[in-house]
């Protein structure tokens, strides 16, 4: 298997500019200011996927909710859910407390001290793990990411795909023999810190801010828009679907979904495959035990999840009951924010509080 790095490259060279770098440079961050292992690990499963400046209010809300892995635990999902309300990927949540009650069981608590144990717990791979370690509790592990694939197929100016598992266990190997064993926590963040704020995954990179342009292939050859190569993302799945936001004595309707699949367990706000006419409303909504007093337009939105796009219309419908139960929850605004996690895809339609009917 050849490797990521050229064998001609000194990738020793990258640790002292990078930490000097770092020491100067690293942003100010919550979990960086108080990095015990269950601060560092639950930063580490916000990150996937989003970005900093989102994590940080989610961050700290969490952990004032939950303050222990012992918390974490033993919370209720509807909590649980509500604290990731927005983040997305709420599979993440769910394997971090599938892995909480594994560490109260085996461990006491505490995340074990061990690469090959944490790695081992739900939702954790060879990045998370290497973080955590790390970080946490600093034990010489590589932490490979998008960033630092990126970043490291720049400098070296390899064509290996990143996309590829074996070009990402091969640079882990490669890393580890030269990851600082006084400082392996610093490195890998610095590693991280570079291809999140000066060697971006969109744009041209920010060369003339880079510790180790000096050093850079990509930079020497001006061949750094084509690199990383990957493979090329797959086509997204476009679904059509019609959301209503429906109000009733003062409440609106929401619905809880299935336990399993897309957005398992979460609340919705009613709706339906396809795009419904303003006119078909009422015949659509009175198999729902309900009929129509008056509709308005919340216009269009769009919700990209990884593989599925929703194309939406929505509309604001003042609603009563034929005296058949809906099959709704009906509550306050109030209620819902304070108890129901709704997921974002919804939040355009939600969020349109000009409207003052809440």
């Amino acid at each position: 298997m050849s490797n990521l790095i050229a064998k001609d490259f000194p990738l020793s060279t990258l640790v002292s500019p990078l930490l000097d770098w770092y020491d100067a440079n690293a942003r100010i961050l919550p979990w960086r200011e108080d990095p015990k292992p269950y601060h560092v690990w639950v930063s580490e499963i916000m990150l996937q996927q989003t970005r900093v400046e989102a994590v940080k209010s989610y961050y700290l809300r969490f952990l004032n909710a939950l303050p222990t892995i012992y918390d974490l635990a033993q919370a209720p999902e509807q909590q649980l859910l509500k604290l990731w309300e927005g983040l997305g990927y709420y599979n993440r949540v769910r394997n971090l407390q599938k892995a909480a009650r594994i560490i109260v069981e085996r461990y006491h608590g505490e995340l074990p001290a061990s690469y090959e144990e944490i790695q081992k717990l739900p939702g954790i791979g060879s990045y998370t793990a290497g973080a955590i370690c790390s970080i946490a509790f600093s034990i010489p592990a590589p932490a490979v990411d998008g960033n630092v694939l990126r970043v490291i197929s720049r400098i070296t100016g390899s064509r290996k795909n990143i996309s590829r598992p074996e070009t990402k266990k091969s640079l882990e190997r490669e890393l580890l023999e030269v990851i600082p064993k006084d400082r392996p926590g610093d490195f890998n963040q610095a590693l991280m810190e570079l291809g999140a704020t000066v060697c971006l995954p969109n744009g041209f990179p920010d060369c003339g801010n880079c510790p180790v342009s000096h050093l850079c292939e990509a930079c020497r050859q001006n061949i750094q828009m084509e690199l990383p190569v990957k493979d090329g993302k797959k086509e997204r799945v476009v679904e059509k679907r019609t959301v209503f936001l429906l109000l009733k004595d003062g409440k609106t309707a929401i619905h809880q979904r299935p336990p399993k699949g897309l957005l398992a367990s979460l609340w919705e706000l009613p709706n339906l495959p396809g795009q419904i006419a303003k006119k078909e409303i009422g015949e659509v909504l009175s198999p729902w035990g309900l009929s129509v007093i008056s509709i308005s337009s919340l216009g269009k939105a769009k919700h990209i999840f990884t593989h599925l796009e929703w194309q939406m219309q929505g509309y604001l419908v003042e609603v009563e009951e034929k005296g058949e139960l809906s099959p709704f929850l009906w509550k306050s605004r109030t209620e819902i924010e304070r108890d129901y996690p709704l997921p974002a895809a919804f939040l355009p339609f939600w969020n349109q509080q000009e409207l003052s009917l809440f």
